[in-house]
């Protein structure tokens, strides 16, 4: 079993430019600006400050890495879908994103949070396409499940299967920062998944 608390962060990239190579394998996380990226990445560690959570969307602008237990290092990649940023800051961000994708990098794995009360977007769905261009086996986290009763879940889990299940996705996860059940069972089976 992974020990995610042994988790610290260690640097954040702006620029493509910047990016060093794989140290281990990555575990990439993805979403739009409020999917929670920050927050899920704190609560499967254990920790309330790791990754920083902000109040307002589009605030995460850099590729930021956090070393974790053994040769595993997860990555949080900044937000998108975050209509206020100018042209040259979508064009940096473009970049940044090609070139984290398009090297040679040791990605093991990428989570794509999404909204579980609305059906993926556009910008989800090119998410997604990167994934499947890259060769990048991709899990989609449902979050915000905690707003859902459970026959709206169980509809909404439905809907996200019909959906996501063409574009190659290997595991479709309900997730709630809300409770410590829903954190293990994802540390589970990223554990499993990472030992192989």
């Amino acid at each position: 079993m992974i020990n995610f608390r042994k988790t610290s962060f260690l640097t954040s990239f702006g620029f493509a430019e910047q990016l060093r190579p794989s140290t281990g394998r990555e575990v990439v996380f993805c979403g739009r600006s409020n999917a929670g990226k920050s927050s899920l990445i704190n609560k499967i560690c254990g920790q309330n400050k790791l990754a920083r959570v902000s109040s307002s969307p589009g605030k995460t602008t850099t590729i930021n890495f956090f070393p974790s237990d053994g040769d595993i290092t997860l990555v949080d990649l900044p937000g998108y879908g975050f209509a206020r940023r100018s042209g040259e800051e979508l064009e940096r961000w473009s970049k940044l994103m090609e070139t984290y994708f398009g090297t040679e990098r040791n990605i093991a794995l990428a989570l794509v949070l999404l909204d579980c009360r609305h059906d993926p977007t556009e910008d989800d769905l090119d998410m997604i396409e990167y994934m499947n261009r890259f060769g990048i086996e991709y899990w989609a986290i449902l979050t915000k499940t905690d707003k859902l009763n459970k026959t709206e879940m169980s509809a909404r889990s439905e809907r996200f299967e019909e959906v996501l299940r063409p574009l190659n996705c290997a595991r479709i996860i309900p997730f709630t920062v809300k409770n410590e059940e829903s954190a293990e069972i994802l540390r589970t089976l990223l554990s499993e998944c990472l030992s192989l």
